[in-house]
């Protein structure tokens, strides 16, 4: 069975909606550009509100994600936490108790370490339903952090993953399979599609246009992007690497740029809310993480059209496929990501075939339509068992 052939949002049993929606709390610790505060974002904003009423908690009430869930009338509770064990904690539990028991909250779901708070707290109040979220490996978080999360994982009536290599890890993790459910991510395909896009002013005169666009991360492993450009951009004279992004990691990659003689042309980008009309106007994405789950970015890429290259962990192959809609290449292998893009930088016609057919993909098989059924598939199933338990 391929990978792709894995992402069909079916469950057992048809869904029966409520005489009135359901009241739901999902938490996330942030509300700015990651990728997981856009899942929680979308899939709050995408659930049927004639079956849900979906709430948010947050412990930064402020940001991108933050303004889209009011602009769509999504409640956000501030929960104010700086530190688990400083005064503020208290303070929100109180104030997250209240909010539980005054809205009535049915199912508590904790999209991220948030869970360390939100799930012992959930449970102490006898919420039916609580589950968290493994959207990244746990591999990158501090041993402090991934002991208090697996503490959680057996809280918890399920964890939900975006991708059968986080199931996986989950069950690496000592999670039982049959505790772990699969939504993949979604992607708003009325935002990202394929469309005809200038190259943005700092790239106009590029020949030909590599890109990424990310937070800028060491695990994201742009240096051996930056290399790999190195090696190959005088197959076409005119190439450009355009990174997108902010983060902690610009002034090494650029200290990077300038070792290796291309800062001319490494063009550098802040992190936009215009992130389709960057994508588009890629001749080739490339996705080098070190460590990855389901990728949003990439999953955007794919939509818009581009020709993708990624490095063969987590959730990226399921995307890319066996050489069906782009390339993979074993991680950190500059010189393998260097003969990857030289094939495609001297074909046309097959970027332009794989693009076709990653946006296919996206469109048919992955979009937020999609995920937000499925989400809601799982809500539902669990919220069946535990009535089923209660009154057995």
């Amino acid at each position: 069975m391929m990978a792709g052939d894995r992402l069909r949002p079916a469950i057992g049993g048809a869904s029966t909606i409520p005489a009135n929606p359901i009241p739901i709390l999902l938490t996330v610790r942030e509300l700015h550009h990651g990728g997981i505060e856009r899942d929680v974002t979308k899939i709050a904003i995408q659930l049927d509100r004639s079956r849900f009423e979906p709430h948010v908690a947050s412990y930064h009430a402020e940001g991108m994600r933050f303004e889209e869930l009011s602009r769509a009338g999504v409640p956000v509770l501030h929960l104010h936490v700086s530190s688990l064990k400083s005064p503020t904690a208290l303070c929100a539990a109180m104030r997250m108790r209240r909010y539980i028991r005054e809205h009535a909250i049915r199912l508590v779901h904790a999209w991220d370490p948030s869970a360390v708070f939100a799930v012992p707290l959930a449970r102490s109040l006898r919420v039916p339903v609580v589950l968290s979220s493994l959207l990244g490996s746990r591999d990158l978080l501090d041993q402090r952090t991934r002991r208090q999360v697996r503490w959680t994982d057996r809280m918890v009536d399920a964890v939900v993953v975006n991708c059968e290599a986080m199931r996986r890890h989950m069950i690496d993790e000592q999670v039982r399979d049959e505790r772990i459910e699969v939504c993949y991510n979604g992607i708003d395909t009325a935002e990202f599609y394929p469309a005809p896009t200038p190259k943005p002013t700092p790239v106009a005169d590029a020949s030909l246009l590599i890109g990424a666009v990310c937070v800028l991360r060491p695990e994201k492993a742009l240096d051996l992007l930056q290399e790999s450009f190195a090696r190959i951009r005088h197959l076409q004279p005119g190439m450009k690497l355009l990174i997108v992004g902010s983060g902690p990691e610009l002034p090494r990659l650029q200290i990077n740029g300038q070792r290796l003689g291309i800062q001319n042309d490494c063009v550098f980008e802040p992190a936009t809310s215009q992130v389709p009309q960057y994508l588009r106007a890629l001749d080739i994405f490339v996705l080098c993480s070190r460590s990855e789950a389901f990728s949003n970015t990439l999953l955007e890429a794919m939509a818009c059209g581009c020709c993708a290259v990624g490095s063969q962990v987590g959730g990226t192959p399921e995307l890319i496929g066996n050489d069906e809609r782009g390339l993979l290449f074993r991680p950190g292998d500059a010189g393998d990501l260097a003969e990857k893009l030289t094939t495609l930088i001297g074909n046309e016609r097959l970027r332009r075939e794989f693009g076709t057919r990653a946006a296919d993909f996206a469109k048919t098989r992955l979009s937020i339509e999609i995920a937000a059924e499925r989400m809601a598939e799982i809500y539902e199933m669990m919220l069946r068992r535990k009535t089923a338990w209660l009154n057995h």
